[in-house]
């Protein structure tokens, strides 16, 4: 018994260890975050663990000084605006797509599905200043529906691919039954598909959304110096002056950015780890 349970507990202790490494930035930059910024210049945050005393010393400042820098509400607006747009799009084409890929019968339909597969090796860099000449060209740089289309176009192959497996991986016999019953092909997606892609669809949006908020260089690259459209991203990277003046400032700046993301994720997680699953098996 004892050899049953020795792996087990070596398990155990190897995941415990590897979750306390990746804990550890996290915690830092969270007490980081509440310390005087004279203390964060001179000690590091482990000191404060040596005195009871230190933990007195916690402030909210940096929070405050973080928000009342000018923009930042604006930008955490504009984030908002950019990611939903960013998330709903995508996900909403990539399951027509993905449906009609996977369900439906017709010729040149395995050629359409590499073609958009084979675009998840092309790097997005490769496609910047073509789509930016384009964008000059529409004056669609520096607009929300300039980067709604951009991530949508870049989110749009891994959508495909997951929402396809997924859908592939649903039983023939109940698209079978319902076509028996004279269902059409919108009451089949919008009745069966949909309700039944649920976790698949909770997922992408978690991937897709995270993407989106994070992202700084697409929205760079797109918005430019049109500073009324700005995420939060860039306007947290202009936090740190050219000599490192005010880089403290970026831990308080880090937990705010994370919050919408972290209600994202725990509100959806427990589609999480089923959509991750779907397509995985047949039936």
């Amino acid at each position: 018994m004892s050899r049953k349970i020795l792996p087990r507990v070596i398990l155990n202790v190897v995941i415990i260890g590897f979750m306390f490494i990746w804990f550890l930035p996290t915690l830092g930059l969270l007490i980081t975050s509440f310390r005087p910024a004279e203390e964060v210049s001179s000690t590091g945050w482990w000191t404060v663990f040596n005195s009871p005393l230190k933990f007195t010393q916690f402030t909210t400042e940096n929070y405050r000084e973080v928000l009342k820098k000018g923009g930042m509400s604006t930008a955490f607006k504009n984030s908002f605006i950019i990611a939903i747009g960013g998330t709903l799009i995508p996900v909403a084409v990539a399951a027509f797509a993905a449906f009609g890929l996977s369900r439906l019968h017709f010729k040149g339909r395995g050629l359409i599905y590499g073609i958009i597969i084979s675009l998840l090796v092309v790097p997005l860099q490769m496609t910047f200043i073509p789509i930016l000449k384009i964008y000059n060209t529409l004056n669609l740089s520096g607009t929300f529906a300039g980067l709604w289309l951009a991530h949508t176009g870049y989110g749009l192959p891994f959508a495909v691919f997951m929402l396809h497996n997924f859908f592939q991986s649903l039983p023939d016999d109940l698209f079978e039954a319902a076509y028996i019953d004279g269902a059409s092909i919108w009451t089949v997606f919008y009745r069966l598909a949909l309700p039944l892609s649920v976790p698949a669809l909770a997922s992408l949006v978690i991937f897709q959304f995270l993407w989106v908020w994070n992202d700084l260089l697409v929205a760079l690259i797109y918005l430019g110096g049109f500073k009324d459209v700005a995420p939060l991203t860039m306007r947290l990277s202009s936090l740190v002056g050219s000599y490192g003046q005010n880089w403290h400032l970026l831990t308080s700046a880090a937990f705010i950015s994370m919050v919408v993301p972290l209600i994202i994720f725990f509100s959806l997680q427990r589609y999480f780890v089923r959509g991750i699953l779907a397509g995985s098996v047949k039936g």
